[in-house]
């Protein structure tokens, strides 16, 4: 399967890429198959049934609302996050849901939307299947899908206009792993972002490719902003988690205003640009735990970390401009690639090393490239992001995407740009490689128990008092 950099940087809804953004893309597949192959008119119900870690969190993450947006035809990149609530209680509370946006059919939010906590299908621990029937209880239609990760979805068995299309795209520079990529940039003398360029000439022009990405960076701008400007105190959920980045952003600001009105200039905190880098993956992360709109960066639950990084470049570095931008997303973009192929970024198979680790890693190896690291550099800094996230596990407090994840996003946006500089003091020659770290991470997410895989049944989870 060919990878875009627009497959890792999706623009979607909070606030789970795998268990929100996956499961509406899927509900949204199945009902436009139905549609597309002449089976709507003749669809009297419609069940779908939710297993593994989507059944377990599914609650917390949305993932429930998310299949009704879906099978009335809402896309996350579309769907008006402000009303995609009202929007599902209003299904539920008239009993009727309109398939595809088009057809009528009774629905039973209890009945219809069944989350399976302790059941798995075999192929992935997001799996679901969907099931339509007609007069007197016809099977129309039964599909699996998969949610694996970043809002990608995988299909079982769907043979009709519900399948999910494998990209087979071929590109000048194919690469699996970090080695092969490197390989490249000293063949041709390319940086890992030009290699990126010349690929994705292989599904749009250079700038289409350009405007797609600055677009990209641009809602992730909206979204630290929506994130520092939101008025309710806290996060919805269970746990009334306190919102901190409109208040951290307002006393910033003083501080700031302060200085520059001083008489005498005080002396910098050196780790001023700290506390601007928590704020923004904060914003982000408390946007995506209301649900609005979200960059998949590669991921939800990791959402903040690029954007946080990327903010840092454009506000503390020198000559920070949108080729770098443009630059930066490439370069991480080609590390999510690789990880995503040889491991995963999903917190159900990977433990959260699979989403934070992952992000920590891209950005790392995108702040290196725009510092102006050599690609030997940058992937020394990939290497180091996602080195020091191995076997973090992915435990959310009372199955939201809340506790420790937004905490866990700044932390690893700070350590993202300390592996950035390591790497930058080195001169790319490095003990470790990039692949052996990724295969390590896939072989550890093999070995953790599932408890500690987003299904909010170890770690934190269950000692932490939901209250």
């Amino acid at each position: 399967m060919a990878l875009s950099v627009l497959d890792l940087f999706s623009v979607g809804i909070g606030p789970s890429s795998s268990h929100t953004v996956g499961p509406m893309r899927a509900a949204r597949l199945f009902a436009e198959g139905l549609r597309a192959d002449g089976l709507l008119e003749r669809v009297v119900r419609v069940r779908s049934e939710l297993y593994g870690s989507l059944g377990a969190t599914g609650h917390g993450h949305g993932s429930d609302k998310a299949v009704v947006l879906g099978l009335q035809g809402e896309d996350p990149e579309t769907v008006d996050t402000d009303t995609a609530d009202d929007q599902v209680r209003r299904a539920a509370e008239q009993g009727e849901l309109l398939l595809a946006g088009i057809r009528p059919v009774p629905f039973d939010r209890s009945g219809d939307v069944v989350m399976h906590r302790r059941k798995s299908l075999p192929a992935h621990p997001n799996g679901m299947t969907f099931f339509a029937c007609g007069e007197d209880g016809e099977l129309l239609r039964e599909r699996t899908y998969y949610s694996v990760g970043g809002g990608f979805v995988v299909d079982g068995d769907a043979s009709g206009s519900d399948r999910v299309v494998q990209d087979s795209t071929e590109v000048p520079y194919p690469f699996t792993s970090g080695r092969q990529l490197l390989e490249h940039c000293r063949r041709e003398g390319l940086s890992i972002a030009e290699v990126m360029l010349a690929n994705e000439g292989s599904w749009r022009s250079e700038a289409e490719t350009r405007d797609a990405l600055l677009r990209i960076w641009g809602v992730m701008q909206e979204c630290v902003e929506n994130g520092c400007t939101r008025t309710e105190a806290r996060l919805p959920g269970g746990l009334k988690v306190r919102r901190r980045a409109p208040a951290l952003r307002a006393r910033l600001r003083e501080a700031e205003a302060a200085d520059a009105a001083a008489p005498v200039r005080p002396a910098s905190d050196p780790l001023q640009a700290m506390e601007w880098i928590n704020l923004y993956a904060l914003a982000v992360n408390e946007e995506n735990a209301s649900g609005g709109r979200i960059v998949t960066a590669p991921t939800n639950g990791a959402a903040g970390i690029i954007p946080a990084v990327l903010h840092y470049y454009a506000r503390f570095i020198a000559g920070a401009d949108e080729n770098g931008v443009v630059e930066f997303l490439l370069t991480a973009a080609a590390v999510g690639i690789l990880i995503k192929e040889n491991a995963s970024i999903s917190g159900a198979e990977m433990g959260c090393q699979g989403e934070v680790g992952s992000a920590c890693s891209m950005a790392a190896a995108g702040l290196c490239a725009v510092l102006g690291g050599s690609p030997e550099q940058v992937e020394n800094a990939a290497e180091v992001g996602i080195e020091h996230n191995l076997g973090l596990t992915c435990d959310p407090v009372g199955g939201l995407v809340q506790i420790p994840c937004i905490e866990r996003n700044a932390i690893a946006s700070t350590k993202a740009i300390n592996a950035a500089r390591l790497a930058m003091h080195g001169d790319g020659e490095h003990k470790v490689s990039l692949d052996q770290v990724i295969k390590t991470m896939r072989e550890t997410g093999n070995d953790m128990k599932i408890k500690y895989k987003e299904t909010s049944r170890g770690g934190l989870a269950v000692n932490v008092v939901e209250c």
